[in-house]
């Protein structure tokens, strides 16, 4: 999947309107929070369980990880995954600063040129 792809479909949501219990601001910061809740809960299992069956099978040895240095490919491809990564983690933001957008709102740029005066 390319960054563009993977940006794409970390954007999607479903039909109508997003229901809110707390003040808006508190659920974007839990709709977030949460995302990266679910996102480590699931990276640190798959670890452990990758870690238990690679040290059972004496493939691996303690402390090989930490000492691990990635190739510049490698590194690549973990950057980004990390992009893809806060795109799913942030998608509530970018999901309503294009509903901003739609309805005309002005973007955050243009607001703090016009708060900050001229330079």
């Amino acid at each position: 999947m390319s960054l563009a792809q993977a940006l794409q479909a970390a954007g999607n949501k479903p039909a109508g309107k997003r229901p809110y219990f707390l003040e808006a601001e508190v659920e974007r910061v839990l709709a977030v929070t949460m995302a990266v809740v679910q996102e480590l809960a699931v990276a640190r299992q798959r670890v452990d369980t990758l870690e238990r069956l690679l040290q059972a099978r004496g493939v691996l040895h303690e402390g090989e990880i930490d000492a691990f240095a990635p190739t510049p490919a490698a590194a690549t491809e973990r950057a980004q995954w990390t992009q893809e990564y806060l795109a799913r983690v942030l998608r509530i933001v970018q999901q309503e600063a294009e509903a901003a957008l739609a309805a005309g709102e002005p973007a955050s740029e243009d607001v703090a040129r016009e708060v900050s005066g001229p330079a």
